[in-house]
């Protein structure tokens, strides 16, 4: 017991505990960022599951972090104690999906966050329709390839959260790519379906295949993401920007919770530049005006301008905006549940 009337038993408390204190204070690893690396690459090189980890690597790093949390080459960043996490690493099971290619098949649960919900998501183009082609440093570069690339990694944001997701348009043997050239092929299917030529049967292909899973999951939390990379004129950059349907109003409560996250994370990590992204009624769209979840249409950049490029081109970077949609996305879902309960 400490005499607290006694000044000098009490310093001789504290003098004894204190070295015992510092001692449980285990300081954590420190690595160095080399050139080419972000924050899911550093991760990995250190058999860390950046899946899983990811928030409390930033958390742990906020201040040394650059624009959509990329890291500078040489800086040293903190990891989470890799000796702990390895133990919880071997008793995880997780969950394989082949679709996402070997590196990232298996998928740790980190919430059960969206439990009951069903997310439908359409990554923009595909088959015969590779979008936009653009050259980049001698090679063709094409809209479809990075739509789905982001619209695979928000599947397995989602999916750690505990979703059942269905990805529309798939390919077989493009699973997540950490590279800035991803090739251009024309083997994606629409759930194993070829995907037709023709513009208004691909629509409609896509359509009917998330509205035949509506219809089938029908009394449950339905939402759908359609994933495009713009395509203007070189000279034209945009900020990452969302679509609704005009009578949606929970298509229009998801589009707002996506664009509320993506004006936050500006404000945290380029505080000196203005975000002028934007969400807005958009009903002639084919895929806004005939699916029937509520939806949210998402434009991430224009692939012929150079300044987009860099944003699309990065693969920690769509790694950042698949993250960045996820926590929009749970925002939203979130903020469903309120509005119910009122």
């Amino acid at each position: 017991m400490i005499d607290r009337k006694n000044p000098f038993s009490f310093l001789l408390i504290c003098l004894l505990l204190f070295p015992i204190f510092v001692g449980a204070q285990k300081s954590l690893p420190s690595v160095v960022a080399e050139k080419g690396d972000g924050i899911y690459s550093l991760l990995r090189r250190y058999n860390v599951s950046p899946t899983k980890y990811y928030n409390k690597f930033v958390e742990l790093n906020l201040e040394r972090l650059g624009e959509s949390e990329s890291l500078y080459v040489g800086q040293s960043y903190l990891l989470p104690d890799t000796l702990a996490l390895k133990k919880v690493e071997e008793t995880s099971t997780g969950i394989i999906y082949p679709i996402f290619g070997k590196d990232f098949a298996k998928i740790d649960s980190v919430s059960n966050r969206l439990d009951d919900t069903v997310y439908y998501l359409i990554s923009g183009h595909g088959g015969p329709d590779p979008g936009a082609v653009e050259k980049y440093e001698g090679k063709l570069i094409s809209e479809d390839e990075y739509a789905y690339d982001v619209t695979l990694r928000l599947a397995r944001e989602l999916l750690s959260h505990g979703a059942e997701v269905h990805i529309i348009v798939q390919d077989g043997n493009d699973g997540i790519r950490d590279q800035r050239i991803l090739e251009l092929d024309t083997d994606e299917t629409v759930l194993s379906n070829t995907i037709p030529l023709g513009q208004l049967a691909r629509l409609k292909q896509r359509t009917e295949a998330v509205n035949d899973l509506y219809m089938k999951n029908k009394g449950k939390y339905q939402r759908l993401l359609v994933t495009h990379v713009d395509s203007r004129s070189k000279g034209t950059n945009i900020d990452v920007f969302f679509y609704h349907h005009e009578n949606s109003k929970n298509g229009q409560r998801l589009a707002e919770s996506i664009h509320q996250t993506f004006l936050a994370k500006y404000k945290k990590f380029q505080p000196n530049r203005v975000y002028s992204g934007t969400f807005m009624e958009r009903s002639g769209l084919y895929l806004v005006k005939n699916t029937l979840p509520a939806m949210a249409y998402i434009e991430i950049g224009n692939i012929r301008s150079k300044l987009d490029q860099r944003r699309i081109l990065d693969p920690d970077n769509r790694q950042a905006l698949a993250k960045w949609i996820s926590e929009g996305i749970l925002l939203d879902y979130e903020s469903s549940k309120d509005f119910t309960a009122k």
